[in-house]
């Protein structure tokens, strides 16, 4: 479905109409009938138009560990949807097959649900919340907006899983109904960003930061991917802005497998992510987690006593130990989440 499109302003220069699109870190000026980086908002005679409000190319039933999100309402269900599209072209792309489309839009569409008929379905499947994620949320910021504001309503929470290359404008647009998100900080190098995925460093930090100061509970997934962010340094500068920002933001190493257009070399060597482990570690982050790897513990402790305070296995979580003042049972120490 077409829909006039949030965050944009009409620019007009002689005869020549444009858009400045001011939704992500793009900020793409759009000539009449063009569209932007993204590939699905397009310039109409001076006013910007989404291609995919309404359009889902996938819609699940996730726990939300999945996302992952191990400190927000653990052992809970979430209802995942995307539409097609994304905002930057990483060659490494886990979810490629959607996330990459047509620049002239000709490749959009999905099956059509209604805002209100996605709170419909997460009701129904007892889920508590509302995942925007698989593809990249900011791209289909309208439609999550207004199926956000309907979950809202309906006493469901909203969940983010994205790049984070949003503007501030988008970040404090959403924030009244977004609870919780999963950011990508995919390197600590602006060079990686602009050559690996078309995009830009700071605004991701900028998101990150801004995010915890709106009170968003954040979690952030590096994947580590070899040859190209896994050097020891760089996995130093990406803990310690983490930790600078907030010790308690949990850190999600990911293992990367080969895949779309990186498919030489093999998968993350188990040892790299040990020490991008014990590199967080030493930045004083208190929850890091291990993903990709079958066998790998991904239970929660207290970083007070050592006590596992969440128990899991894959994406199963059995006992949650946490109190209702989000304390640890043993030694009373707070245990940084959203926990029901």
């Amino acid at each position: 479905m077409i829909r006039e499109a949030m965050l944009y302003e009409t620019v007009k220069k002689g005869e020549k109409v444009s858009v400045h699109c001011f939704l992500c870190g793009h900020h793409c000026k759009i000539s009449d009938s063009k569209f932007g980086v993204c590939r699905v908002r397009q310039n109409r005679n001076g006013r910007l138009y989404t291609h995919v409000y309404g359009e889902t190319i996938a819609a699940h039933v996730d726990p939300i560990e999945k996302k992952p999100l191990y400190h927000f309402l653990p052992g809970s269900r979430t209802f995942s949807i995307a539409t097609k599209g994304c905002n930057f072209q990483c060659g490494f792309c886990q979810n490629w097959q959607i996330s990459q489309t047509s620049a002239d839009g000709s490749d959009l569409g999905g099956k059509p649900a209604a805002p209100e008929d996605i709170v419909r379905f997460a009701r129904r499947d007892d889920c508590q919340s509302v995942a925007y994620t698989y593809t990249e949320p900011t791209i289909y910021f309208e439609y999550a907006y207004d199926t956000a504001l309907e979950a809202h309503k309906a006493g469901l929470y909203n969940v983010f899983v994205t790049n984070g290359f949003m503007t501030p404008e988008a970040v404090k647009t959403i924030q009244p109904y977004l609870d919780a998100a999963n950011v990508d900080l995919k390197s600590f190098r602006d060079s990686f960003y602009r050559n690996s995925c078309n995009g830009r460093l700071q605004p991701v930090l900028d998101t990150i930061r801004l995010m915890r100061e709106l009170d968003i509970w954040v979690e952030v997934t590096t994947l580590v991917v070899p040859g190209q962010n896994d050097d020891m340094e760089e996995l130093r500068d990406i803990a310690g802005f983490i930790a600078d920002v907030d010790k308690s933001i949990p850190w999600h190493i990911s293992r990367f497998h080969p895949n779309y257009k990186v498919t030489d070399g093999g998968a993350t060597p188990l040892k790299t992510l040990d020490v991008a482990k014990k590199i967080g570690g030493e930045a004083g982050l208190r929850y890091i987690y291990v993903g990709n790897v079958p066998g790998e513990n991904r239970n929660t402790t207290c970083p007070g006593c050592g006590e596992i305070v969440i128990e899991r296995e894959f994406f199963s979580v059995g006992r949650v130990k946490v109190t209702k003042k989000s304390t640890c049972p043993s030694c009373g120490g707070a245990i940084a989440g959203v926990f029901a």
